[in-house]
């Protein structure tokens, strides 16, 4: 038996309304499913084929882990979330080749956003 790929994530959210506007308005992300006004919606990438990000209201729990998003420029959407009034940790280079930052969605669940560098010429 083998893994074939990771279909969806599911977060539980206290406020539907503040996290679809998020997700939706903040990160760009495409609603698939759901709304502000539902109990469960779904998200996806604007490419359309990574995991679905579903939200199920609930009582939300944090400490979980983190759900990663690699974007395109790392530097920018830190600058981007900083305009937008959100207080993410400074960006640094990891050794496992990757820069990176950190930030809690309203929630409190942890996410990153990382791109992966080259590794250094040997």
């Amino acid at each position: 038996m083998n893994i074939e790929r990771i279909s969806a994530v599911t977060l539980t959210v206290a406020s539907m309304t503040n996290s679809v506007r998020f997700y939706r308005d903040v990160l760009g992300m495409q609603i698939i499913y759901g709304g502000e006004d539902d109990c469960f919606s779904s998200f996806r990438t604007k490419e359309g084929k990574d995991p679905i990000l579903n939200l199920e209201q609930g009582r939300s729990v944090t400490e979980w882990g983190r759900l990663i998003f690699y974007v395109a420029d790392v530097d920018a959407i830190w600058a981007y979330l900083r305009e937008k009034g959100f207080n993410p940790e400074s960006p640094q280079d990891a050794p496992w080749h990757e820069r990176y930052f950190h930030m809690p969605d309203p929630d409190g669940h942890e996410l990153s956003f990382a791109r992966p560098l080259r590794p250094p010429k040997i």
